[in-house]
């Protein structure tokens, strides 16, 4: 006799057997549902907002300035050119590259991405960019005081923990034993002999041990065994820097993720303030490496040395440090249970009895726990896995809510943008997706998504009110649009106009200068009324500098870049 169960407590069963395993049916809606229902809350939605990937076939698109990129690609790009970043870390491992870079943002789309909520996305950017370098200077830097460029430069030195290579054996493997859970989920790679291959850090977050490179290597690929068998991916791949990417946005509860910190998602509540925690470079700090130091009441050396790592790339990337913004983690006690960025992520078998329930009054369900499991609450589908696994007499079919094979099958709305192409810039153009439809003839909404300079006040309408950016030349710009039916189901399109802008050369003859171009020494400019020349090496890279230092003729620290004509 077969039962079918809903997931709240469950009444009217027909009697069994104590002891007997009778099988127990769930149609997967009621699993779908009750893992839906468990999931919904504000800081889930947000963290599976910051942690959403992009297929790798857009990844391995992505050339430097193609007009093809993600806009957050080209937020990024906007915020440092190939010409900074080679400044930037000029004495780098050769794996590392700006492609790379551009790369890893292109599959977190959170990184340099947009808010819908009036929060400074380029702002965001360019405090993400200096958080993230300042921390590779400390964890893959040469610390070498003898070398020409400064400590503060001589981030991604390292691409591969210093003393281990892919010949070595016996390094953090010893939880590949398949007797162990994470052996199980995360199976060891192994070489010819059948030894296990190491685990040791790889890439500029250093990633460690089979049970990180198994969930990164499932985010990135959808299967844990590619970066398992091949750990040497992380290091010689755009894979090392997306694996610090992945760490960034990631939360480690109940820390909060460096992004949410960052961007203002993590806001400290009276706990965390009772822990001295705020939301300033010291608690991303704190997020890396706090057991070792934070809180101790005096600064460590290594957090000197971000500190000191920081406020020059920030000083260099444009990024305003507040006097009241805490760079340090002297005094910051452990984040715990009680603060604003404790959640649960992991499902675990939940151990409640149930009156009535078949086998013995099994509760039939998985609850969300704090500590590591084999099943995430990140990963879709996890929690049928773990229902399963801890009730393997649960089967998971429809046959309790029989289907009419004659019902229509849901089919994907088609998206359809309606506007002008060519427009002069910093002009108010409407752009319209009424045409778009459903062939059930349902509801859709919409989801407009803008390119860098460009503003609305609303992406959720049929009707776009778009006010165009206001690039130095002509440009083509892309706006793109979701739709998505009743049912879940999306479809995209792009549409491009051509942003032109009057005027030409003007009467000085030089060409007008623009924000974050990466200039050759003796290129000349005109700006705010005058002529001004970029400055030979090793002052060059200062021209593409943030505009607030760097602007020539107005940035405060601009004669460190130009030179008056």
């Amino acid at each position: 006799m077969k039962h079918y169960l809903s997931l709240a407590i469950l009444t009217t069963l027909s009697p069994i057997t104590l002891f007997a395993a009778e099988p127990v049916h769930f149609t997967l809606a009621e699993v779908d549902a009750k893992e839906s229902a468990l999931t919904d809350f504000p800081l889930m939605r947000a963290v599976k907002s910051s942690i959403a990937t992009r297929d790798n076939a857009i990844v391995d698109a992505i050339i430097p300035l193609s007009p093809n990129n993600p806009d957050n690609v080209k937020r990024l790009e906007s915020v440092l050119s190939e010409t900074q970043f080679e400044f930037l870390f000029p004495v780098r491992a050769a794996e590392y590259t700006y492609q790379g870079l551009l790369q890893a943002a292109a599959k977190f789309p959170a990184l340099c991405g947009s808010y819908i909520d009036n929060r400074d996305a380029d702002a965001i950017c360019r405090k993400s960019l200096a958080t993230m370098f300042a921390h590779f200077a400390q964890e893959t830097g040469a610390h070498d005081k003898w070398m020409t460029e400064p400590q503060w430069r001589q981030g991604l030195y390292w691409v591969r923990e210093v003393g281990w290579d892919e010949t070595k054996r016996g390094g953090y493997n010893m939880e590949c034993s398949p007797d162990t859970w994470q052996g199980q989920v995360w199976p060891c790679g192994t070489f010819a002999d059948g030894s296990y291959k190491s685990y040791f850090g790889r890439g500029a977050k250093q990633l460690s041990y089979n049970y990180n490179y198994g969930p990164f290597s499932d985010a990135m690929f959808g299967d844990v065994s590619t970066l398992l068998n091949n750990p040497e991916m992380v290091a010689d791949t755009w894979l090392n820097l997306a694996s610090a990417v992945f760490f960034f946005t990631y939360p480690q509860p109940p820390k909060p993720s460096m992004l949410h910190v960052i961007d203002g998602t993590w806001q400290p509540n009276a706990r965390d303030t009772q822990n001295g925690l705020s939301a300033g470079f010291g608690a991303t700090t704190h997020i890396i490496n706090g057991g070792i130091e934070c809180g101790s009441g005096s600064e460590k050396p290594q957090s000197l040395n971000r500190i000191e790592y920081y406020q020059a790339h920030a000083q260099y990337l444009g990024v305003p440090v507040e006097a009241s913004e805490v760079l340090g983690c002297k005094d910051m006690k452990p984040f715990d249970n009680q603060g604003a960025g404790a959640m649960l992520i992991y499902w675990e078998q939940d151990w409640s009895y149930i009156a009535g329930n078949p086998n013995g009054g099994k509760s039939y369900a998985c609850k969300l726990v704090g500590y590591q499991t084999r099943y995430s609450a990140f990963k879709p589908g996890d929690y049928q896995g773990c229902l399963m696994h801890f009730f393997p007499e649960v089967v998971i079919d429809d046959s309790g809510t029989p289907t009419d094979p004659t019902d229509p099958v849901n089919q994907a709305p088609t998206a359809n943008i309606q506007g002008v192409s060519e427009a002069e810039s910093g002009a108010v153009i409407t752009l319209s997706a009424s045409q778009s439809s459903d062939p059930e003839g349902g509801v859709l909404n919409y989801r407009w998504s803008l390119p860098i300079g460009a503003s609305a006040p609303s992406v959720e309408q049929a009707s776009l009110l778009l006010t165009l950016p206001s690039p130095s030349s002509t440009e083509t710009i892309s706006v793109s649009l979701e739709v998505t039916d009743d049912a879940g189901l999306s479809a995209s399109i792009n549409h491009n106009v051509l942003v032109t802008v009057s005027g030409g050369t003007p009467p000085d003859g030089e060409v007008p200068y623009q924000a974050g171009y990466a200039y050759v020494a003796g290129e000349r400019v005109s700006h705010a009324g005058g002529v001004y020349e970029c400055k030979p090496y090793p002052y060059t890279a200062w021209c593409a500098g943030a505009s607030w230092a760097y602007e020539p003729g107005v940035g405060v620290a601009w004669q460190d870049a130009w030179i008056a004509r």
